[in-house]
């Protein structure tokens, strides 16, 4: 059954956000005015990782400039086209300038639906298609407008929000069991290595902060740091192969540079971010990278710990070698290997649940389009 087509500017308004204005800056200390940017729009929602807030004065000068959890976000500068729904309890967020909102949805349209269409292979294409050709692109916000998307009855609209965002659910559930799995890996890590409360701790010697059969070694000792390699975007065949930058994986392509496992480290951008990717993959000139034979779940947390900020250095990034003069506190080896058998079989239950995830993924996106045309009836 083919529907009904309407364009977005029929059903909803298309309002920009705000950037801040000058002298004003994003803080990390929670405020009641979280300010969303697309770096914190990612393929599942809101990454609430690392969400910035304004002061009570810069909301006051930008507040109109707010986004509903009846709205839809779209970015429309940097990565375009990432498109979700706020959840309720960032319901009034500020939005970047780099970000639109389709806003005033009328009643006769779902806005989940809407939402999922422009995710869509169909909604995607509709966006790359007006984003514009410059050595900067960015997607006008009367181009938004001017989308067709198919507009069924509003009861087979609902219906296909509930059975698309049902896969949905299903993979934040197992997004927050691989949180608490990492969180509770991160937590034996420090109480063991920084709060020196292992196994055994009662009855060892501990000189300095340091205990008996313990020692500080520079991590360039340990684990040197290797260079990524530039892979353009324009060079990447989607594949098996994850691809890292310093903000974690942003592509697939057919050839890894290297084995895995190995531990990835931010140089530029996300400077000092770290990853472990269980499996070959590539890791390019943003990062660092650790071979293979030299990583251990223990090394994946310490780095975690470290920090990789110079005063010193006049060009934002990690100098190779400020980080290899890092001193780490490296534990015997009986301690080392009690703590991999301890965290290896959470990180299997890790892998498992994001097998799971990028299967529920292609399932559901596989099913989009079709329920979309009306070929699967919803």
């Amino acid at each position: 059954m083919k529907y009904q087509s309407k364009k977005i500017g029929e059903v909803a308004s298309v309002k920009g956000g705000k950037r801040l204005p000058k002298g004003m800056v994003v803080i990390d200390e929670p405020t009641p005015h979280p300010y969303l940017r697309v770096v914190d729009f990612s393929d599942h929602g809101i990454d609430r990782s690392n969400i910035k807030y304004i002061d009570d004065e810069a909301f006051e000068k930008i507040r109109r400039y707010t986004i509903s959890c009846s709205d839809i976000y779209i970015s429309i500068a940097g990565t375009i086209g990432r498109v979700g729904i706020v959840p309720e309890d960032l319901s009034g967020a500020n939005l970047t300038e780099n970000a639109a909102k389709i806003t005033n949805i009328i009643e006769n349209v779902d806005h989940r639906y809407l939402m999922y269409f422009l995710r869509g292979p169909v909604g995607q294409g509709e966006i790359a298609n007006r984003t514009g050709g410059t050595s900067q692109p960015k997607l006008a916000l009367y181009k938004i407008a001017d989308i067709d998307f198919p507009c069924p009855p509003r009861n087979i609209q609902t219906k296909t929000a509930e059975i698309l965002s049902a896969y949905d659910d299903l993979i934040e559930n197992n997004r927050r069991r691989i949180q608490l799995l990492e969180q509770a890996a991160r937590l034996l890590y420090k109480e063991w290595f920084v709060h020196l409360r292992f196994p055994g701790h009662e009855h060892t010697k501990i000189i300095d902060g340091v205990p008996e059969g313990w020692e500080k070694k520079p991590l360039g000792t340990i684990a040197p740091l290797k260079y990524g390699k530039a892979l353009k975007n324009d060079d990447r065949v989607p594949g098996p192969f994850p691809v890292y930058g310093s903000s974690g994986i942003v592509g697939t392509h057919t050839k890894a540079l290297v084995h895995g496992p190995t531990i990835i480290v931010g140089r530029k951008g996300n400077v000092g971010s770290v990853y472990w990717s269980p499996d070959d993959c590539h890791p390019i000139d943003t990062v660092y990278y650790i071979d293979s034979e030299l990583c251990s779940f223990f090394l994946y947390y310490a780095l975690q710990q470290m920090t990789f900020i110079s005063t010193d250095v006049a060009v934002p990034g990690l100098n190779r070698d400020f980080a290899h003069s890092r001193s780490l506190l490296v534990a015997d080896q009986k301690i080392l290997r009690l703590f991999e058998e301890t965290v290896s079989p959470l990180h299997q239950q890790m892998e498992l649940l994001k097998r799971q995830n990028t299967s529920l993924a292609k399932a559901r996106d596989i099913l989009l389009p079709k329920l979309m045309s009306g070929e699967v009836a919803a």
